[in-house]
C-alpha cells in the first residue's frame, strides 16, 4: 500500500510538473500539423505520427522526406540518426532508477523521453521513480498530438499570413534550443554555425542540391557529429566528479 501511495504521488508530480511541457507541445505541434498538412498528409496520420513518435525534429525530417518523395529507407535512416540522442538521454536516465526496477519499466521509461521530460526527469533529486515521467507524458503527449491534428485540421482555414506565421514557431523552438548552449560553448556555437553553412551549400551548389532532402540530413548529421567528436571529443569525469555530480 505505502509503495502504491508513493508511485501516485509521483505520478502526480509528474502532470503537475508537465502541464507547461503540454502547452509548449501544444503550440509547436499546431506549426508541425500545418507543416503536414501542406506534404499532403492527413489529420489523423498526422496525429498517429505524432502520438507514437514524439519527437520534433524526427518528424519535421520525416515530413520533408515524405513531401520530398523520397524512398521509405531514406525515411527510416533519417528519423533514426536523428532521434540516436534519446538513447543516450535513456541511458542517462537508467542510471538514476533503483537497481532492482523490474524490467518493465526499464522497458517502457525510454518510449516516454523527450528533450523536455529528460530535463525534468533530470532534476530529480535522488531516484527517479518512473512514475513521475508517466505522470509527465500523460499530459504531454496528448498536448503535442492534439496540437498536431488541430493544426493540420484548421491550419487549412487560416489566413495565410497567420499560418506562415505559426510556421515559423517551430524554427524558433529549434533556436531556442540551440542559442543557449551555443553562448555557453563557443566549440558548440562553431559547430552550429558550420552545420548552417554546410546546409545552405548543400541546398545551392549545384552538385550537391541534387541529392534527396533525407540524404543530405542523414550525410552532414553524421559527418559533422562525426568530425566534432574527433577533433573536440568530451574529457570522461573522474569517478569523483560522477558522485558530486549526482
Amino acid at each position: 500500500m505505502e509503495k502504491a501511495n508513493n508511485n501516485r504521488t509521483w505520478y502526480i508530480k509528474g502532470i503537475k510538473d508537465g502541464i507547461p511541457i503540454a502547452l509548449g507541445y501544444f503550440a509547436v505541434s499546431f506549426a508541425l500539423g500545418i507543416t503536414a498538412r501542406e506534404a499532403g498528409i492527413t489529420p489523423l496520420q498526422a496525429g498517429c505520427m505524432s502520438a507514437v513518435m514524439l519527437a520534433s525534429a524526427g518528424q519535421f525530417a520525416a515530413i520533408n522526406v515524405i513531401a520530398a518523395a523520397d524512398t521509405l529507407i531514406q525515411m527510416a535512416v533519417t528519423t533514426l540518426v536523428i532521434n540516436l540522442r534519446y538513447i543516450l538521454m535513456s541511458s542517462s536516465m537508467s542510471q538514476k532508477l533503483d537497481k532492482k526496477m523490474p524490467f518493465i519499466h526499464r522497458l517502457l521509461l525510454p518510449c516516454f523521453v523527450t528533450d523536455e521530460i529528460f530535463g525534468i526527469a533530470s532534476n530529480v533529486e535522488g531516484r527517479l521513480n518512473p512514475f513521475y515521467n508517466y505522470g509527465a507524458a500523460t499530459v504531454a503527449v496528448p498536448g503535442w498530438t492534439l496540437g498536431t491534428i488541430l493544426g493540420a485540421a484548421v491550419g487549412a482555414i487560416l489566413p495565410e499570413r497567420i499560418e506562415t506565421a505559426l510556421s515559423v514557431a517551430l524554427y524558433g523552438m529549434f533556436l531556442a534550443i540551440i542559442i543557449p548552449g551555443a553562448r555557453k560553448n563557443k566549440v558548440l556555437a562553431v559547430l552550429v554555425s558550420v552545420s548552417m553553412l554546410l546546409s545552405f551549400l548543400f541546398s545551392e551548389l549545384p552538385v550537391l542540391s541534387a541529392i534527396s532532402s533525407g540524404t543530405r540530413i542523414i550525410l552532414l548529421t553524421v559527418v559533422i557529429a562525426a568530425a566534432a567528436a574527433f577533433l573536440r571529443p568530451i574529457e570522461e569525469e573522474t569517478e569523483e566528479e560522477a558522485v558530486h555530480g549526482d
